[in-house]
């Protein structure tokens, strides 16, 4: 997890790399397991090194999982579902209870079950302004120079240049 990023209570979060400042609320599941449905049989007794009580069964390895990515300024509300192997962009916000199955763009927000995208947090110069720039990966006094503009995404970019 990254710097300045917080999680809420009752989190199971497996197989997953979060960058900075990212808000994460109480309940929400990120990159949990899969269970082989290309499999004639689904059930973990089939994988070795589980604590099966039918040891003759579990002679397959266990499905490798993939890594979940969560970028930086993510906002993932209360109760929400991220599966493994997705890629979260840079700024996105994930709705409260949104099950999210697929990657979900920079500086999307997405919502439902299935997350369906509802819009982007800013228009498309400002999206690429704030990737280019990268501002999560400024160190700390960089940042309390530009605070002041945190509101307003042009005025903090114009700020961050000058800070740069």
């Amino acid at each position: 997890m990254g710097r300045h990023s917080f999680c809420g209570y009752d989190c199971e979060i497996t197989t997953t790399d979060i960058g900075h400042f990212c808000s994460i609320a109480n309940y929400v599941v990120i990159g949990g397991g899969r269970h082989p449905i290309e499999w004639v049989g689904t059930s973990p007794v089939f994988y070795e090194g589980r604590d099966s009580v039918v040891k003759k069964l579990s002679i397959f390895p266990r499905p490798d999982p993939q890594r979940t990515m969560v970028g930086s300024d993510v906002w993932i509300g209360y109760r929400a579902i991220l599966m493994q192997g997705i890629t979260i962009g840079h700024g996105a916000v994930i709705g409260a209870g949104a099950v999210v199955t697929r990657d979900v763009p920079p500086y999307a927000i997405v919502a439902g079950s299935p997350a369906r995208f509802i819009r982007y947090r800013f228009d498309e110069p400002v999206r690429e302004a704030l990737l280019a720039s990268r501002w999560w990966d400024r160190p700390d006094a960089v940042l309390e120079q530009c605070a002041e503009d945190i509101r307003d995404p042009q005025k903090f970019l114009e700020r961050l240049e000058q800070c740069a």
